[in-house]
């Protein structure tokens, strides 16, 4: 399986403010990777900062070997990444389909596929993105970055103030993601436990550093190292 993604020796952050501290790893095609920590460690400056929005102090980031600090935002979602942010950002000037279509480049990923995936979207594909609930919208942000045709897909706490059956039904899709369709994908989520059962490696953050890397079973069977590191039982 080939390199997708190798980030180096990253040290960014926003203005003259440093976040994120050296940090390294990287993620195959069609891995998958559980981003965690405590609150303010950094989780989402290391998603935003793949994604362009964040001043790279040091460091490089590749992209299947090229390097990806010369694209803007808009150019690295072409180029294969699809981020699903916390804010899931949604438009009320746009239907359901229309926030779906207005993104869709060619692919393996079409509406008829994502609607498969989460027909509740097709049920409300005629409401406006406002007339959602908070899980329905979290689907959509998820089912909007999926029509991208992405190689990975960024999740940035996707399960955040969630009813626990709306939970469990995004667990079911990004598990079924992560198995079947090739794509890579980074989690990042509070969720320590339910985070390690969907994916094959685990990389914990402290203060803006990578403290613990492992693949995630290893860490899930670790109860007190997980509870040092994330403060979960």
């Amino acid at each position: 399986m080939s390199e997708l993604l190798r980030v180096e020796h990253v040290t960014a952050g926003y203005g003259d403010s440093v976040v994120l501290e050296d940090i390294s790893f990287s993620l195959q095609e069609g891995g998958s990777l559980a981003l965690l920590g405590r609150n303010g460690v950094g989780k989402t400056s290391l998603i935003v900062s793949l994604m362009g929005l964040t001043r790279l102090h040091r460091g490089s980031i590749h992209w299947r070997g090229k390097d990806l600090l010369r694209l803007d935002t808009h150019e690295r979602a072409h180029a294969g990444l699809g981020w699903v942010p916390q804010e899931r950002y949604m438009f009320p000037s746009l239907t359901v389909e229309e926030h779906l279509t207005v993104v869709a480049r060619p692919g393996e990923w079409t509406l008829k596929k994502v609607y498969e995936i989460f027909p509740r979207l097709e049920e409300r594909r005629s409401n406006m993105g406002n007339q959602l609930s908070g899980g329905e919208q979290q689907m959509l942000a998820i089912a909007r970055a999926l029509m991208v045709n992405p190689s990975l897909l960024l999740l940035d706490e996707p399960m955040e103030g969630l009813a626990p059956i709306i939970v469990q039904e995004l667990v079911r899709v990004i598990r079924k993601l992560i198995a079947t369709s090739g794509m890579a994908v980074i989690v990042v989520e509070q969720h320590a436990r339910l985070a390690l059962s969907m994916t094959e490696r685990a990389i914990v953050l402290d203060r803006g550093r990578i403290v613990h890397d492992s693949d995630s079973a290893s860490l899930m069977n670790d109860a007190e190292g997980l509870n040092r590191l994330v403060a979960v039982a």
